[in-house]
């Protein structure tokens, strides 16, 4: 039987390519460890279940920025609610508490009543 003799840089090359797998494998592992940790990587949600506001949200966390600076003004939370088809409880918890999220429709809503009080214009109830 003939061994297979390779040259010394086959042997460099592939040695080093076997350091950087393994150093790719560490660090992925780390990174997974530390995302878990913040929460950004775990448990699979249940399907059907909401999302809740906070760093998992990053879109709904900017529609209720834009949304914020339009309710100052008394009564205008109670005529959004209104639109919406919410309680203003409901709406304070969204909005302010961010304790939860609108679902789909009402966030469609939401995005088109904040999209015409930026034109200036007050989309009647």
């Amino acid at each position: 039987m003939n061994s297979l003799r390779l040259p010394r840089s086959a042997l460099l090359a592939g040695g080093l390519a076997l350091g950087l797998f393994e150093a790719i494998e560490a660090t992925t592992r780390v990174a997974a460890r530390n995302l878990k940790k913040t929460g950004l990587l775990g448990t699979r949600q249940p399907v059907g279940s909401t999302l809740q506001p906070g760093a998992k949200t990053p879109l709904w966390n900017e529609l209720v920025k834009q949304t914020l600076p339009w309710v100052g003004k008394r009564g205008s939370k109670a005529r959004l609610a209104r639109f919406l088809g919410l309680p203003r409880q409901r709406l304070q918890d969204c909005l302010k508490s961010q304790r939860a999220c609108l679902d789909a429709e009402r966030t469609l809503r939401l995005l088109c009543w904040v999209a015409a009080r930026q034109q200036g214009r007050d989309l009647i109830i």
